[in-house]
């Protein structure tokens, strides 16, 4: 449960709406489970990431929302921010420490595993551009050719009874964007938001939304409206009017932004972070990450 090899699951699915469905891809492709994108809280590199709702490279502004899990960005400050403007964090904001840079490397390597690869998807895992209203789809890994579009939308991810069942949207490939506007994202039928993970080429953008799952960006995320999932982007992440709450959050930290307390945060709570950090070489990842700026 602790590592990226957990795209195991093989899921046999039936899709029922034709409006959806486009050109060719496998079947069998496999389907990474919650913990193969959290990890567990026990294993060294997904320890750090797993209690972060947002991650960035740079920068993290929250306006007018709210946040539950920790937050963080890869480069320390000047370089790297979290703004709250009336948005209180339930967690602790670590900018450019050694928890920090953990995560966001093993976000780094998450991403990279789940990019979209020949035979991920068949015909009826291949979604049009734009989608439909009023759509249901079954457990499974779902790919588009490019950007994916949905406005004044209902997806309803039907789980049909299983808890434990995995949806995957593999958005573009070199390039693609996620934009929704009034996008509806319902868990039916026991599926948990956090079992739902939206691996996208470039930006996402929502409006007005209430969204569901955990997103993995190659580029800026900008919220509005509700995220029940992570946002984890490879540049910038910002959101106005938000309620995000992120999967497996479970430290409590101080949440007042001041960028101050950050480096250390010092007195909340975070020992899981701390006892695994003192175990890593903060300037290897420091390293390692520096290739992946954006």
């Amino acid at each position: 449960m602790s590592t990226l090899s957990r795209l195991t699951a093989r899921l046999a699915v039936v899709i029922p709406f034709a409006a959806l469905l486009a050109a060719a891809c496998n079947t069998d492709s496999n389907g990474p489970s919650k913990s193969a994108l959290l990890a567990d809280r026990r294993g060294g590199g997904g320890a750090a990431t797993s209690s972060f709702a947002v991650l960035a490279n740079a920068a993290v502004t929250c306006t007018n929302g709210t946040i539950t899990g920790d937050v963080g960005t890869f480069q320390a400050t000047p370089a790297g921010s979290v703004t709250q403007t009336t948005c209180p964090i339930t967690g602790t904001v670590h900018v450019g420490d050694a928890a920090a840079i953990q995560a966001f490397n093993a976000f780094l390597t998450a991403y990279t595993a789940l990019a979209p690869q020949p035979g991920d998807c068949d015909a009826a895992h291949t979604l049009l551009s734009t989608i439909p209203a009023s759509v249901t789809l079954a457990p499974g890994v779902y790919c588009t050719g490019a950007a994916l579009t949905a406005t004044d939308v209902t997806l309803t991810l039907d789980a049909g009874g299983n808890a434990n069942a995995v949806w995957t949207f593999k958005i573009g490939n070199l390039t693609g964007a996620l934009t929704g506007t009034n996008f509806s994202v319902v868990m039916a039928g026991g599926g948990q938001a956090c079992n739902v993970t939206w691996w996208v080429a470039q930006a996402v953008t929502t409006t007005t939304s209430a969204f569901q799952g955990n997103i993995l960006a190659g580029a800026a995320i900008t919220l509005g409206g509700s995220l029940n999932g992570n946002a984890w982007s490879k540049a910038d992440v910002t959101t106005t009017g938000t309620a995000l709450t992120g999967c497996a959050t479970s430290s409590t930290g101080n949440g007042d932004g001041d960028d101050d307390d950050h480096d250390g945060d010092r007195g909340h709570g975070d020992k899981d972070h701390h006892d695994k950090d003192k175990h890593h070489d903060k300037d290897k990842h420091q390293n390692h990450g520096d290739d992946h700026e954006t």
